[in-house]
């Protein structure tokens, strides 16, 4: 069987798994949903998400030890991961394919031919991962007080000697130049405090294809194909943020149609981490003997532009092994000795573009932040799901994968717009108003399927406030708000108690304070009574319209002023309560009974249940805030 043949099958079964991990993902009981499926192996076998959550966090998470699986059989296989594994390149690899047919080989030649733009991949990734190690390059400066002079000189001193070796060893140039702009950065610990110069921001999974194809699946595709098939969700779900979402996963898709693999070849960032692993391959593609006719067969079908031909670029090498087949004289072969034609293992990158990417991934992140975000203008509509660590730190972990998006059972988890700028674009924001209620108590799923502990998972008992959680209470995530110029009894004097009868706490956040306020026009003259019947001087009410047991009657009955519950009403009379003397009554009042919601800021949990019921169809008149949440003790609403 040809090898070619067996990476198909091997495309094949891996996007068929990444699929099936998507549709698992659901929350739920039955077999094909959440029951103990590694819906999230592929992110775990990612090394940009592991290499990067290790950077920001100076810790790796359990599940991300598989990348080191990825990255050991890269070293052994080359980049087989991005040609027989990744389901993004999968749908590339695909789509390009069906691009090509019909094309003739000269064409096909020249639109897989090597172009100098495929280094943009790896400045995307410097750019990336120095953005991802500012916290650690101010770490490293100010641990337990260390001089700041000492890592200006260390970094200095590896620049030196990277530098006297730049003749012998390939790249050297690219490690001085780094070292430098690492000694540039920690110079300015000299004049203060670095942790305010330099800060880490995990943003790998705004272009890292295996979160991107995560976050798209579970986000736009499978819920379109649910409007339509119903199949992981009886009723529809709705998202946030898709347009964008949609439109950068179709641009990437139909892009390879003019050139395939574009995405990998031009952005990917993971394939350009693997382009750097895959240098040190054991076992590479090239050229057996040096004899060739120059038929160039080989570069017709080269998935990574690697040029097989020629000189091949290990680091561009996808394993397609399209060119093992294609050559006629059988002089292509996956081996471990080096391509007879000679090879290129290093990418072609600029010492200026190393520097201004790198330069660029550590000053985006102050940049960022100037506007306060996650000081005192932090943000209040951002609601984390229960569990979240704390914005620097959940933004430190956070891979907008969007896993939990995908497993909230009532749809409230969202990816994050463009509310709270581009380091938030797509990470988990809860929005009550969508999906079937707001954030139930019993349910922690989102913690547990989160694979960098953005979320962390958590017990029942921690959620409730339970058990040995009970001193220190039920977690927060916000409070809820009433809205005075928009609630029905406040700012109408309409009777409800929705958001209150809704409330899940026990006892309830939200209490009702009772009044009684005449209706418009409400005082009328009375022609006479008749019993529990009381006849109108003239019939101006509208029928049926005050037998809710929300209006009452008040009258005066000699000595004191007396209230009776209407039970039904006609144009022309009322019919109240038994039990009032009636006689010698001219005049009544028709009153409303109002329960005015108040929220006690003590027992409300932010759960959002209120604001998802709240009748008012629009801006809801009872909203909650990230005021009061447990994940940050600034943002507390009560002095404690």
């Amino acid at each position: 069987m040809k090898i070619t043949i067996i990476r198909r099958i091997s495309q094949v079964f891996f996007f068929a798994l990444f699929v099936w991990f998507c549709i698992a993902a659901t929350f739920g009981q039955a077999m094909w949903q959440l029951r103990g499926w590694p819906v999230n192996w592929f992110l775990q076998l990612d090394p940009l998400v592991a290499l990067a959550n290790l950077i920001t966090t100076r810790s790796l998470y359990s599940g991300l030890a598989w990348a080191l699986a990825t990255i050991g059989l890269t070293i052994v296989l080359g980049r087989f991961f991005c040609g027989w594994v990744c389901p993004f390149g999968s749908i590339h690899h695909f789509v390009g394919y069906m691009g090509s047919r019909g094309r003739k080989a000269s064409e096909r030649i020249d639109v897989n031919r090597y172009r100098r733009a495929q280094k943009i991949k790896y400045y995307i990734l410097f750019g990336l991962l120095f953005a991802a190690a500012g916290g650690l390059i101010a770490y490293f400066c100010e641990l337990s007080g260390l001089n700041p002079v000492l890592p200006v000189i260390f970094f200095l001193a590896v620049a030196a000697i990277a530098s006297l070796s730049a003749k012998s060893v390939q790249g050297a140039t690219k490690i001085s130049t780094a070292m430098i702009a690492l000694a540039g950065v920690s110079a300015v610990g000299l004049f203060g405090r670095l942790d305010g110069v330099v800060a880490a921001s995990l943003q790998t999974g705004l272009l890292d294809p295996i979160p991107l194809v995560y976050r798209s699946f579970n986000l736009v595709l499978l819920p379109l194909s649910d409007s339509a098939f119903h199949f992981t969700s009886t009723v529809q779900r709705h998202y946030g943020a898709t347009w964008l979402i949609g439109s950068i996963f179709a641009a990437a898709v139909l892009l390879n149609l003019y050139i395939p693999r574009f995405y990998c070849r031009f952005v990917c960032p993971l394939g350009a981490l693997y382009g750097i692993l895959g240098r040190y391959a054991i076992w590479r593609v090239g050229r057996k003997s040096g004899k060739c006719s120059g038929c160039r067969l080989c570069d017709s079908r080269c998935e990574g532009a690697c040029e097989p031909g020629e000189q091949i670029r290990v680091h561009e090498c996808v394993l397609c092994m399209n060119c093992l087949h294609t050559c006629k004289d059988d002089l292509v072969g996956y081996h471990t000795f080096r391509s007879a034609s000679g090879e290129v293992t290093d990418p072609d990158l600029s010492r200026r573009g190393f520097l201004v990417a790198s330069l660029s991934g550590i000053a985006a992140v102050p940049l960022i932040r100037i506007d306060g975000k996650l000081d005192r203008n932090w943000e209040s509509t951002l609601i984390r799901p229960p569990g979240s660590l704390a914005e620097p730190e959940f933004l430190n972990r956070c891979i907008k994968c969007d896993q939990c998006a995908r497993v909230c059972p009532t749809n409230v988890i969202q990816p994050d717009e463009w509310n709270s700028g581009i380091e938030s674009l797509w990470t988990p924001t809860l929005n009550f108003r969508t999906g079937s209620s707001g954030c139930q108590m019993n349910c922690v799923a989102c913690g547990h399927i989160c694979p960098t502990a953005a979320i962390r998972p958590i017990s029942l008992e921690e959620k409730l406030g339970r058990g040995p959680f009970e001193k220190v209470g039920p977690i927060r995530i916000g409070t809820a708000f009433i809205d005075r110029g928009r609630c029905l009894p406040w700012a109408m004097d309409k009777p409800c108690i929705v958001c209150q009868e809704t409330c899940p706490v026990s006892p309830k956040a939200i209490f009702v304070k009772e009044s009684f306020v005449t209706v418009r026009g409400g005082s009328i003259d009375v022609a006479g009574a008749k019993g529990a019947v009381i006849e109108l001087a003239r019939p101006t009410i509208q029928a049926d319209r005050f037998g809710t047991g929300d209006f009452f009657v008040l009258f005066d009955s000699g000595s004191s002023k007396m209230r009776k519950r209407i039970v039904s009403n006609t144009e022309g009379a009322i019919t109240i309560e038994h039990g009032a003397d009636l006689s010698g009554v001219k005049n009544i009042e028709l009153q409303v009974r109002l329960q005015s919601p108040q929220v006690d800021p003590e027992r409300c949990t932010g759960c959002g249940i209120c604001e998802h019921e709240c009748p008012v169809s629009g801006l809801k008149a009872v909203r909650v805030s990230a005021e009061g949440e447990s994940r940050h003790r600034k943002h507390s609403l009560l002095l404690k």
